[in-house]
């Protein structure tokens, strides 16, 4: 399997990551999260946890069991540190997320393991389950640097008990985190089935499946329905490009297990985007990789005008199909689109209009941002350089 990725990387990378492999032979390391399907975290695992163990890593991967309730509850964890608001965790909210973490202690089996990636909030209090000589990471991709206070009061007991901690960036990284910091970016697979190479009609299949017109310019925002991806902004800046310039819009996501609040939001954007054909808005089953490729390699731009952003791995899997993004000026989506030679980024829903327009209007600028954009990915984005720096974090933990 590691083999297949010397056409991208070359062979001097692969060489690498097999001396670095050699180095931990007999490591045992496990992966935990909320969710199988549905999000980034779970796309990266999927690949990842196979190709540590393609090079000899014994990597294993488990999923915590919750109800809707403790979903909920993360959920609002999760908002609250992103953006903090008046009504923060309540009393009865802490109590469910301890008594759920008191059932996968029970559950998850971390024992056999030399070391433990704990993926966000939802798992976090697993630490409580830590041997003497393990090494626990907490693998965070949602930005903390500025969260409601009292959540992060509590979530930081646990936090300081783990032996490191992984951002995406350094600005997301809270400040007085008393454990070492990493700074991982995530990364794609091309080798995965949303970023491989298609053939024109299996993509004028998807596009004709979907009632969307190949011939006419496609606005594209891939995303899981939540109010940090604004939706309503996208819809409301196309609305503007609409008066000026023929095109469709089209808004493809789905809601993850671990997101209740989803199929609301779905509701919504259906609502807002009223009896208008040329929105078209689809709700995907999560495996959908095939689709969101087509989907992707039709669009002619692409957006992501998130309002807060971990990373947003779209933005790079439209990127590696050689197209310019415009993304929110925010977050994770900062390091991967560099202003004006791989896409732009935007503050606003009148600053999103005008750059679609602009890209819409001008082919030569699309294409030469397309190929800058494929390039950037190429050096800072793929699967190979995501597995090397946990590999590199894992021996420095057992090393020290």
């Amino acid at each position: 399997m590691i083999e297949e990725y010397e056409r991208y990387v070359g062979r001097g990378t692969l060489e690498e990551l097999k001396a670095l492999a050699r180095q931990l032979k007999g490591v045992k390391v496990l992966h935990v999260n909320s969710t199988k399907k549905g999000g980034g975290v779970a796309e990266i695992l999927y690949r990842l946890v196979p190709l540590m163990n393609d090079l000899g890593i014994d990597t294993s991967w488990e999923i915590i069991k919750g109800d809707q309730e403790f979903f909920s509850v993360t959920k609002k964890i999760h908002n609250l540190l992103h953006l903090p608001s008046g009504d923060g965790i309540s009393q009865k909210e802490l109590l469910t997320y301890m008594k759920h973490t008191y059932e996968n202690v029970s559950y998850i089996d971390t024992d056999p393991y030399d070391v433990v990636f704990i993926h966000d909030p939802q798992p976090l209090g697993l630490i409580i389950k830590k041997k003497n000589g393990q090494r626990w990471i907490w693998r965070c991709h949602i930005d903390v640097s500025t969260p409601e206070e009292e959540t992060w009061k509590f979530l930081e007991m646990f936090v300081n008990g783990y032996d490191a901690g992984i951002f995406h960036i350094p600005e997301f990284v809270r400040e007085g985190v008393k454990i070492p910091s990493f700074i991982i970016p995530p990364s794609i697979d091309p080798l995965h089935d949303k970023n491989r190479e298609l053939e024109d009609h299996f993509i004028f299949g998807v596009l004709e499946k979907f009632g969307i017109d190949p011939y006419r310019p496609i606005i594209l925002q891939v995303a899981r329905f939540d109010r940090l991806k604004d939706p309503f902004g996208v819809i409301s800046a196309y609305r503007i490009v609409k008066r000026r310039l023929d095109c469709q819009l089209v808004l493809a996501g789905s809601y993850a297990s671990d997101d209740p609040e989803g199929e609301e939001v779905y509701r919504e954007v259906v609502e807002t985007a009223g009896d208008d054909d040329d929105i078209h808005i689809l709700n995907l089953p999560p495996d959908s990789h095939l689709e969101i490729n087509a989907l992707q390699r039709s669009a002619t731009v692409v957006l992501q005008k998130s309002i807060r952003e971990g990373f947003g791995l779209v933005v790079s899997e439209a990127m590696w199909k050689g197209k310019p993004v415009i993304g929110g000026n925010i977050g994770g989506i900062r390091r991967q689109i560099i202003n004006g030679v791989t896409g732009y980024l935007v503050n606003s829903v009148e600053g999103t209009a005008f750059r679609i327009k602009q890209l819409l209007s001008g082919e030569k600028e699309r294409s030469r941002m397309g190929r800058n954009a494929r390039e950037r990915v190429r050096q800072s984005f793929l699967i190979t350089r995501h597995v090397k720096d946990y590999l590199m974090v894992i021996y420095s933990l057992l090393k020290s």
